[in-house]
């Protein structure tokens, strides 16, 4: 569990804390950092929607020299014996679809918070990026145990219920397995309109994730956010520790010698490196937020990046 510090230890840019009575508290405080310190970052971007002349069909019209033949409608075609086009027009409306995973492993944290703080933590920061202008977010929170649906809507007072449904979401059994992929491919069917997907996690355990990632990055936007708490990647030097899996329930107790802290953190750092190129495979941007760094400057240089990306300036 995480460190018990007093209000007067934490820093200031610390994540609330987001249980029992300080629930109510916890999610103001994140609602007021989040305006602080991302309002205007976008700038009238819409986050994740590639820019571009449209992928909506339009109109159809005749054919004329130096049109794309790949929008050529033959449907059209056929019937006026006419080669004809179909124009697109710009999406301007964005879908967002956030899947969180609140499995067992993220109910762990050792530095400022818990991981699955951090989870509510990104939910609230996506759901203020992308909201206005008719935009729409919605929600996949799995546990494992259970899987809830949020549809999407549009909305401040929609966002915070998001925000707070996430936060209330109550804690998986000792023992319960998340199912990363299955909640993935709950957006894949049936198909939704092209916009924005969001999958908050540490990634922990197997990559069976990659595949339904990878079939979702034909038709939206994709972002991983890699949810990290400094005992992910090392053990301490504490002498006789107990390892246990949250998601198996099982325990064992070894001596943290040096030669299994090195050989922890090269199965850690092994990992994290396949679950990276995963991310890279499937196409998405890739954002890691830890639970001993400050979790907002982290997303604002994953946004900034993107943006030059947009422009055409190095990422």
């Amino acid at each position: 569990m995480f460190s018990k510090e007093t209000k007067e230890d934490r820093p200031r840019w610390a994540p609330p804390i987001l249980r029992g009575d300080r629930l109510e508290a916890g999610l103001r405080t994140l609602e007021l950092d989040v305006r602080r310190r991302l309002d205007g970052l976008m700038q009238g971007n819409h986050l994740g929607l590639v820019p571009g002349p449209g992928s909506e069909p339009g109109e159809a019209r005749p054919y004329q020299p130096g049109d794309d033949v790949r929008r050529m409608d033959w449907a059209v075609t056929a019937r006026t014996t006419v080669p004809h086009i179909r124009e697109t027009v710009a999406d301007r409306e964005l879908e967002t679809w956030v899947v969180a995973d609140l499995s067992a492993s993220l109910d762990f944290g050792t530095a400022l918070c818990e991981k699955r703080d951090l989870v509510v933590c990104a939910m609230a920061a996506i759901a203020h990026l992308t909201g206005g202008g008719g935009n729409r977010i919605g929600a996949i929170v799995s546990t494992g145990a259970d899987t809830v649906r949020i549809p999407a809507r549009g909305g401040l007072a929609h966002a915070r219920g998001l925000v707070r449904k996430v936060a209330e979401t109550p804690r998986a059994g000792e023992g319960t397995r998340g199912d990363l992929p299955a909640a993935i491919e709950q957006l894949r069917r049936p198909p939704r309109r092209r916009g924005l997907v969001v999958v908050i996690s540490d990634f922990l355990g197997g990559t069976e994730w990659q595949r339904p990632l990878r079939g979702l990055s034909a038709r939206h936007e994709l972002i991983a956010v890699e949810v990290l708490d400094p005992r992910d990647l090392d053990l301490p030097e504490v002498g006789t520790v107990v390892l246990a899996d949250p998601e198996s329930g099982r325990q064992r107790e070894v001596h943290a010698t040096p030669l299994l802290r090195k050989e922890f953190g090269a199965a850690a750092r092994a990992h994290r490196a396949e679950v990276a190129a995963g991310i890279r495979r499937a196409g998405a941007g890739h954002l890691v937020l830890r639970t001993d760094s400050d979790w907002i400057a982290d997303m604002v240089r994953f946004v900034v990046a993107r943006k030059r990306g947009w422009s055409g300036g190095a990422a």
